[in-house]
């Protein structure tokens, strides 16, 4: 199955394969190690909290995916 055939499916249909994905993942026997800038995030993310300087948003903000189009176009900058 290739992106373009996922993105003509209905989105019920892609959450269920999501699903099932993820589900194999869960029960694969080969666990990946996560890679080590993993911890140096959460740890920046951490002392940011400790600081008060950490920023958090409301669900209702969440809610509206504005969120998440910020953060794809700021990660798609050069």
């Amino acid at each position: 199955m290739i992106t373009a055939e996922i993105k003509e499916m209905p989105t019920r249909d892609r959450i269920i394969l999501m699903e099932e994905i993820w589900d194999t993942l869960c029960d694969d026997d080969n666990k990946m190690e996560s890679p080590v800038w993993h911890e140096d995030v959460l740890d920046e993310r951490r002392t940011k909290i400790i600081n008060g300087k950490a920023n958090f948003i409301s669900i209702d903000v969440l809610k509206t995916g504005k969120m998440c189009r910020d953060f794809r176009s700021i990660s798609r900058k050069p």
